[in-house]
């Protein structure tokens, strides 16, 4: 696939290529995924169904190099792959936005080639799920204070500590993990490491009860005296604040795709429902305060796909794109949680309800504003670019 929306500045259509994979993908969302949204929801289980069938369709590893077993797409495909999946299901679509990005990025730009051989496989394929863990009890915005550690003892790394808000950790069994060489360098010392599940001394916490994207698999993780093997080092030691925050740049792209598909699906339950409501012996959608809130959120969707195609199309082209990313992260998520509150309103006391999905659709947007760095994060990165 070509990173292109056809002729940039000229037209904003999707290629044939894209388009199939829209198409593709929205076919198996609507008919499969979204009927048994609120099912996970509810049960909070892992959604096994829905990604067997995406690693089946090879979207676990969407731009992942054939080589390495994965689809060889663009970040052009993958973010429209994230958006429908998070129309039909928030959750099922950070599941596949991680797996796509924070897991396989430091891999496929840091890891040495026996690292990429050795997991890419597992991970495009779906066979292994993989999970980020960067964020810790006293360390969110902040990275580059976390103070789980690590340090070299003959052949291995020795790995203590806690991590907490890992995505997809009820079900990873790789994970990339970040730990400093001492807390007192800041983020010179810090160093990433591939990590797996079954070895002695790491565990996985409580599934957090949290508000919304909650089939998401999240939990704290602990390392006691993890031994890590010296080769699972990716990239150099004090180079893992560097890893982490260009792995950040391209997670912040898919979690706005995620936010864009939440918004579209809010659009779509408000048009639906305004359309066969009737107040006053007609639909409410004759109505011109509904019509307001429609054409607001029409405007809102359609704008923040731009900027989140514009970023993905310019990582594509080998261009620096975290201005792009962050922006389109911030405007994305903010549209979200909009067009979720004003598809409440159309729907009034019913949007209210758990009998519609609409209320879902909230509580799944206010995390878009928060993960892969807050809604105010994005704003300090997007001025720094600014004032570069």
């Amino acid at each position: 696939m070509t990173a292109t929306l056809n002729a940039p500045g000229m037209s904003f259509e999707l290629s044939e290529d894209h388009r199939m994979v829209r198409e593709m993908v929205q076919k198996l969302a609507t008919e499969e995924i979204a009927p048994r949204a609120a099912h996970y929801d509810e049960t909070r289980e892992f959604p096994w169904d829905n990604i067997k069938k995406l690693a089946e369709l090879g979207l676990m590893g969407v731009v992942v190099p054939e080589e390495y077993g994965g689809a060889g797409m663009d970040t052009l495909a993958y973010v429209t792959v994230i958006e429908e999946l998070s129309r039909a299901c928030a959750a099922t679509g950070v599941i596949a936005a991680v797996q796509n990005s924070l897991a396989t990025f430091p891999l496929l730009k840091y890891g040495t080639e026996e690292l990429k051989r050795k997991y890419l496989p597992q991970l495009a394929s779906g066979d292994k799920i993989g999970a980020y863990a960067l964020t810790e009890p006293n360390s969110g915005s902040d990275a580059a204070s976390i103070k789980t550690t690590c340090r070299l003892d003959g052949d291995h790394y020795i790995l203590e500590g806690q991590k907490t808000w890992i995505t997809n950790s009820t079900a990873a069994e790789i994970f990339i993990v970040y730990a400093t060489l001492d807390p007192s360098l800041g983020h010179k010392g810090i160093c990433c490491f591939v990590v797996e599940k079954s070895w002695e001394g790491f565990s996985v916490g409580k599934h957090e009860e949290t508000m919304g994207v909650r089939a998401s698999g999240t939990c704290p993780l602990t390392f006691e005296g993890v031994k890590i093997p010296r080769e699972n080092l990716v990239g150099k030691e004090g180079e893992g604040f560097k890893v982490a925050m260009a792995t950040l740049d391209c997670g912040r792209i898919g979690i706005a795709a995620q936010a864009v598909g939440i918004a579209q699906r809010a659009l779509d339950e408000a048009l639906r429902y305004s359309k066969e409501r009737e107040q006053f012996k007609r639909p409410i959608s004759q109505f011109q305060l509904v019509q307001e809130m429609l054409v607001n959120m029409a405007v809102g969707v359609e704008s923040a796909r731009l900027m989140v195609q514009r970023a993905a199309v310019t990582r594509d082209l080998g261009q620096s794109f975290g201005k792009e990313a962050s922006m389109a992260k911030l405007y994305a998520s903010n549209v979200a949680v909009q067009n979720a509150l004003d598809s409440i309103q159309v729907h009034g006391g019913y949007g209210y309800s758990k009998e519609y999905p609409v209320e879902r659709l909230l509580r799944d947007a206010k995390i878009t504003q928060i993960y892969e760095g807050t809604s105010e994060v994005q704003k300090l990165v997007i001025a720094k670019h600014l004032l570069a």
